[in-house]
């Protein structure tokens, strides 16, 4: 029986890479983002695969950019982009704040995106007048 050397390498790269992939699904959650080599900060835990750029914390009105590793808040109408949160945020237990996925936005202009998502948010349409009839 002769096994051609071509159909033996195609075999053992399929093989490999059948390994691969079964280790890769044993790993639980992943997230992708630009950064190579630095794991998510502790206080985020995806519950599943997701290439997301930010995570707004809408309790305190700050982003976290997972790409460049930095906060983004506003400051005197200023977004100011940080490693660290101000002192004013530094209390905080990030594991136990609500947060959101921001997804399919990936730009770098996040005062633009907030302005068009967070409009409205917060309002109550308890204050807005009713037509009866």
């Amino acid at each position: 029986m002769y096994i051609n050397s071509k159909e033996l390498l195609r075999s053992a790269v399929l093989f490999l890479i059948t390994i691969f992939l079964l280790l890769l699904a044993s790993c639980g959650p992943m997230v992708l983002t630009t950064a190579v080599n630095e794991p998510p900060p502790p206080w985020f835990y995806p519950n599943r695969l997701e290439v997301v750029r930010y995570v707004y914390f809408p309790e305190y009105r700050f982003y976290y950019d997972l790409s460049a590793r930095s906060y983004l808040y506003l400051d005197g109408g200023v977004w100011i982009r940080r490693k660290v949160l101000p002192p004013r945020y530094r209390s905080l237990d990030l594991r136990r704040s609500r947060y959101e996925r921001v997804k399919g936005y990936r730009g770098d202009n996040i005062r633009k995106y907030h302005e068009q998502k967070n409009a409205n948010r917060g309002r109550s349409n308890r204050t807005t007048k009713r037509r009866n009839g």
